[in-house]
């Protein structure tokens, strides 16, 4: 018996979008596998890296960023800002964002000085934290901007102590007529007693492992659309000789 390939063009022209569409969401993946790649390294070089001292000078964030930093000035006490639906432990809370204005320079950089607990009672209402008076030295992780959650509703004016779902250093210059560098500072390092934060910064997602596996998946989709389509073509090529016989 000999097999005759049956050629359809319907179940073709699927089989060709459901290749292409399987390839290419698998390349997207895997650039991004590689993307990752390259942010992870950039992540431990940074952190293995001596700290940099943040003294005015401009900076370029894309260098900096990830690099342990350290930095010192005052805090502005007068300009704190509340990033709400950052929980922490299973806990729902706050990130306390402060400006910090740097020693010696006419510039500021803005500091996320930690995690405050949430009053679930009165969801509007600020919790207690303390600030250091004067000039201090902190240390700290530079990033670009801090993890991003879905805004809900018209974002909150930035006022001094407003609550708001995202912003970064631009948003806050211009609110505040503070000249920022370019950079956010994660501070680490153990809170002093009394001023209520806690610090624990998880590293920025990866998720390499996450985006090859799923590169794997589309790749398969488009070959068994391929191998289907070849079978199936197959087999009904040899439907028809059987009837003709």
């Amino acid at each position: 018996m000999r097999l005759r390939f049956r050629f359809r063009t319907i179940p073709f022209l699927a089989t060709l979008i459901l290749v292409l569409l399987g390839i290419a969401l698998g390349n997207w993946q895997t650039r991004r596998a590689a993307e990752k790649t390259v942010l992870q390294a950039r992540l431990e070089q940074g952190m293995a890296a001596a700290p940099l001292t943040l003294d005015g000078s401009p900076v370029d964030p894309a260098r900096i960023e990830f690099h342990s930093v350290l930095v010192k000035g005052e805090f502005v006490p007068n300009w704190p800002l509340f990033l709400d639906n950052r929980p922490q432990a299973g806990r729902t809370g706050f990130i306390l964002l402060m400006p910090f204005k740097i020693a010696g320079s006419n510039k500021a950089v803005l500091v996320a000085r930690g995690w405050l607990p949430r009053n679930m009672a009165e969801h509007d209402r600020l919790p207690p934290y303390t600030t250091p008076a004067g000039p201090v030295r902190i240390e700290g992780r530079a990033v670009r901007q801090l993890a991003r959650v879905m805004q809900l509703g018209t974002p909150a004016p930035l006022q001094p102590e407003a609550i708001v779902q995202n912003t970064g250093p631009g948003e806050v210059a211009r609110a505040s007529g503070l000249d920022l560098l370019p950079v956010v500072v994660e501070q680490t390092g153990p809170a002093t007693p009394g001023e209520g934060l806690l610090r624990d910064w998880p590293a920025p997602s990866t998720d390499i492992a996450r985006h090859k596996g799923y590169a794997v998946q589309w790749y398969a989709l488009a070959a068994m659309a391929f191998l289907f389509f070849v079978i199936t073509g197959f087999r009904s090529g040899r439907s028809k000789t059987k009837q003709s016989g």
